[in-house]
């Protein structure tokens, strides 16, 4: 059984102390594909290092997160673009999969909405002019990630809308675009509510994702979560959608390629 988790922060400060313990536990537990969003330029040689080290299993995304958008957002976004380029000129294939994460977060700052716009759409089109997929970090602002999405939709824009926690409308919208849903620990969630009409959504929209260290699937919420914890939501998705783990690993991990292309 392979499974991959499309969004982990393997590269962390929560990891420091047993980081690779943390990445055999995953692998253990048959979780073979780790994706890796970025932040921002303070964490890029973290995520070279643990690719490095897990060259078959790692797989690394760039981009400029919501929450870090600050005054210096141009020079971060100039940092991604260069990071881009330099890596279309390498000569050991190395790669990144996705522009991500990105996107509009009103939860702790809605002073930098007009920067988190303008930083957000500027990404997207560089996904598209290196024709990649873009992962989408969605906090409170379903509607203004809605209307930069409505502008730029197209066969060109595609990717996942990570931590889905919207409505059954807004998943149907963010399907609309192209966008497969990012299932993490908040489906285990007593009060999490995607629980109660996820099976409504055809399973060839989800992807299954971690958020580690974020999100600890029930029964390690509000405890640091990891990459192995991913079975706790494979297994509530089996229970959701009435069909085998197995059967949800493959299709997962199959809509992951998709996406990815890896």
């Amino acid at each position: 059984m392979i499974l991959t988790d499309t969004h982990t922060h393997i590269y962390s400060e929560a990891f420091d102390e047993d980081q690779d313990q943390m990445m055999q536990r995953a692998i253990q537990n048959g979780v073979t594909r780790f994706f890796v969003p970025a932040i921002d330029s303070t964490y890029t040689t973290a995520m070279y290092d643990i690719e490095s080290r897990y060259p078959d299993h790692v797989f690394l995304m760039m981009g400029l997160h919501p929450t870090h958008v600050k005054e210096n957002y141009k020079e971060e976004l100039a940092h991604v673009e260069e990071e881009l380029e330099k890596r279309l000129q390498s000569v050991n294939d190395e790669k990144f999969y996705a522009i991500g994460e990105i996107g509009i977060d009103l939860y702790w700052d809605k002073t930098t909405l007009k920067k988190q716009q303008e930083a957000f759409r500027y990404q997207i089109q560089l996904a598209k002019k290196h024709k990649l997929p873009i992962v989408i970090h969605s906090r409170e602002s379903f509607e203004e990630i809605f209307e930069v999405l409505e502008d730029e939709k197209g066969d060109d824009l595609f990717g996942i809308f990570h931590c889905f926690t919207g409505t059954i409308e807004d998943a149907h919208r963010a399907i609309g675009y192209n966008m497969k849903l990012g299932i993490g620990g908040v489906v285990t969630f007593k009060n999490g509510k995607i629980d109660k009409f996820l099976d409504q959504i055809p399973l060839h929209h989800i992807v299954l994702e971690t958020d580690a260290p974020y999100l600890a699937p029930t029964p390690y919420r509000g405890k640091r979560n990891e990459s192995s914890y991913i079975i706790n939501v494979l297994n509530k998705l089996s229970e959701i959608y009435k069909m085998p783990v197995e059967e949800i690993a493959s299709i997962t991990t199959h809509n992951s390629k998709e996406i990815f292309g890896v």
